[in-house]
């Protein structure tokens, strides 16, 4: 059964950083893409950036002088570590943070055409619980 589990949200003052880490196991496919998203009450959900099982990373572009995406194998197989490092952070990077993972070579493929479109997101079938991050000026 795959998880995907969330932590490294808090509250930060304008400036400052912050790293968050998605855990994502019980997968046996060995095509996967895990993307991290964020939500403000009241807007849609936005992708904010993504890596999959070659490797590969990517950050939307309004971010990516801010933030980065990273990723490690996990201690066991069907386990990976996606992380979003986050810097220079202003009071509009207040969301809720969520990770989701699209696994199987069909739903890795259409991820990876959706995050070119900015959506939709349906292929990611499995997602956290979030983690809310804060941003005080």
């Amino acid at each position: 059964q795959v998880q995907v589990v969330e932590s490294g949200g808090g509250s930060v003052q304008a400036g400052g950083s912050l790293r968050l880490s998605c855990r994502v196991s019980g997968y046996t496919y060995r095509n996967y893409v895990v993307a991290w998203f964020r939500q403000v009450e009241g807007k849609e959900r936005e992708g904010v950036g993504y890596a999959d099982s070659d490797h590969n990373t990517g950050v939307r572009d309004s971010l990516k002088d801010r933030f980065t995406i990273s990723q490690s194998d996990g201690e066991s197989d069907g386990e990976t570590i996606v992380y979003l490092e986050m810097s220079n952070l202003n009071p509009e990077d207040t969301a809720m943070y969520y990770c989701a993972a699209a696994i199987s070579r069909t739903a890795a493929n259409m991820a990876r055409a959706s995050w070119a479109t900015g959506g939709p997101w349906p292929m990611f079938r499995f997602w956290g619980q979030g983690t809310q991050v804060t941003v005080s000026s």
